[in-house]
């Protein structure tokens, strides 16, 4: 087996991926990040893609912090990180036993029914009102958000279901995400090594891809509060469709 994945059509695929991901990160349109491991996945088995993205997403998150820090909610962090180890663990112990094509089938439900729900929320139009806090709802959404995390790096959609009604302040919102998704991943690096997923292979990958990281935040970070995220969702949204069904129909072996 090489030592590094050299398949132009991967680095086709992962390029564009990492880069919506590290944007996300900076803050424009969080929950883009949705998109790394569904299109890496159309060429390689779901485990090892997500394998490879993990050190560059927390390459990212160390950028992501350092342009957030002390912005986020105190007291939704408090909410959501027990709930987030919580999923990490339940994610760890579901990682080995899960066929290829059964994460792949995952993946591609979490990114439709992800899409299904940014196009509901699009047509009914925003909640007049914040939500009010919750700690047993913030713990709920953000154990399935460290448990999609950990299984393929989807965590964004369930954190969003509890996050996004509450209507923080925008750069509120965009560093409390920042942080726990930081915290999630560097937890992530743990379950991964044990279970033999940072093979020198996919080091070297995740290395060569590293300098699109602090590109992708600062991207995000310029973006943020300069254009609407309408336009990056639309983009988003496209992409998600087409990875997703692929992944469906694979999974199912259609």
């Amino acid at each position: 087996m090489p030592l590094l994945i050299t398949d132009p059509w991967f680095y086709a695929l992962a390029i564009p991926a990492l880069l919506i991901t590290g944007i996300s990160k900076g803050g424009f349109a969080s929950g883009g990040g949705n998109l790394s491991v569904p299109a890496m996945a159309l060429l390689l088995p779901a485990p090892q893609a997500a394998a490879i993205s993990l050190p560059v997403l927390c390459a990212m998150d160390i950028a992501g912090l350092r342009a957030w820090w002390g912005r986020w909610s105190r007291r939704e962090m408090l909410a959501i990180i027990p709930g987030g180890l919580l999923g990490i663990l339940l994610g760890s112990l579901a990682f080995g036993a899960m066929s290829d094509r059964m994460t792949k089938l995952m993946v591609g439900v979490i990114a439709l029914v992800f899409l299904a729900r940014s196009l509901w929320q699009a047509r009914r139009g925003a909640a007049p009102t914040a939500a009010s806090p919750s700690r047993w709802r913030g713990g709920f959404w953000s154990t399935v958000s460290g448990f999609t995390s950990t299984i393929a790096h989807a965590g964004g959609p369930p954190l969003a279901v509890y996050l996004y009604p509450l209507r923080l302040e925008r750069a509120q919102l965009a560093a409390t995400t920042v942080v726990f998704f930081g915290v999630v991943n560097y937890v992530k690096l743990v379950p991964y090594a044990l279970l033999g997923q940072l093979s020198a292979t996919n080091l070297l990958t995740s290395l060569v891809l590293l300098p699109l990281a602090p590109i992708g935040v600062r991207l995000g970070v310029w973006l943020h509060g300069r254009i609407s995220d309408k336009v990056f969702y639309q983009l988003i949204h496209v992409l998600l469709a087409v990875t997703g069904i692929k992944l469906v129909v694979d999974g199912l072996g259609l």
